[in-house]
């Protein structure tokens, strides 16, 4: 009976530990320490104090070379970031940057990931930037809320991306934009602007059920490959200017396929 009651304590023992270091609140430079040196990073039901910085600007910023205003030599400065990026149920307190620019000094800092970049079912309380950022592996956001811009423009997803179910608060900025496998914004809803200006994707979208509050910017867009429009509801204003879906208009395709 006394074997099973300390089996009982163990056990529970075991459990509250378990919840206490998933429960855990991180300093973001801890987090950004290791992404920089090149290891994987896991996190599940924490909550990250900090700005997430991912871009090389610490680094660099005390040692740039001087800029005139003839100078020919790029202004952007970028860092690889190796391991595999997987945030599940996490809060962010402050910010989460692979894009920053100094006014200071006009140089622009970005970041690139090469393995998988996962923040499924967390609560960004600020914005989140990636502009500039080419992601080579899958990337999930789906299940998340950002409360602030969410700023993709310009980004390369090299791989399928998910968004689905997830709560752009503020600006979802997605302008210039590449996808080149499966995106899905399934379940998504943008209660601001949404920008898709110039957006090319190149193997399938899927905006079923997605809801637009705001104003739907896919003037330019190129959407190819499989298009589910399935309940795409607009509550905004919209351009479909110029806007492509495997080589014909926007608005024909709407008409006979949502």
């Amino acid at each position: 009976m006394m074997k099973k009651i300390n089996l009982l304590l163990a056990a529970l023992l075991f459990v509250t530990v378990t919840v206490s270091v998933n429960a855990q609140s991180i300093d973001a430079k801890e987090i950004i320490k290791k992404a920089k040196a090149g290891k994987d990073i896991t996190y599940q039901n924490a909550t990250i104090k900090g700005v997430l910085d991912f871009t090389p600007y610490e680094e660099k910023k005390d040692d740039l070379p001087g800029r005139s205003w003839f100078s020919t030599s790029s202004n952007t400065i970028k860092n690889e970031i190796s391991g595999k990026i997987t945030f599940i149920n996490c809060t962010f307190e402050d910010d989460v940057l692979a894009y920053l620019h100094d006014d200071d000094t006009e140089y622009t800092f970005v970041s690139n990931f090469e393995e998988d970049v996962i923040f499924k079912n967390c609560a960004f309380k600020e914005g989140a930037a990636f502009k500039y950022s080419t992601f080579s592996g899958i990337v999930d956001f789906s299940g998340s809320e950002i409360k602030e811009e969410a700023n993709f423009k310009y980004a390369e997803f090299e791989k399928e991306a998910d968004f689905a179910k997830l709560n752009f608060k503020e600006l979802a900025n997605f302008k210039y934009a590449e996808f080149e496998e499966m995106v899905t914004f399934s379940g998504s809803t943008f209660n601001s602007e949404a920008n898709f200006k110039y957006t090319e994707i190149d193997n399938g979208v899927n905006f079923s059920n997605t809801i637009f509050e705001d104003f739907l910017n896919l003037k330019y867009t190129k959407l190819n490959g499989a298009v589910n429009l399935k309940n795409f509801q607009i509550n905004g204003d919209m351009d479909t200017k110029y806007t492509e879906v495997n080589g014909k208009s926007f608005t024909s395709y709407l008409v006979n396929n949502r």
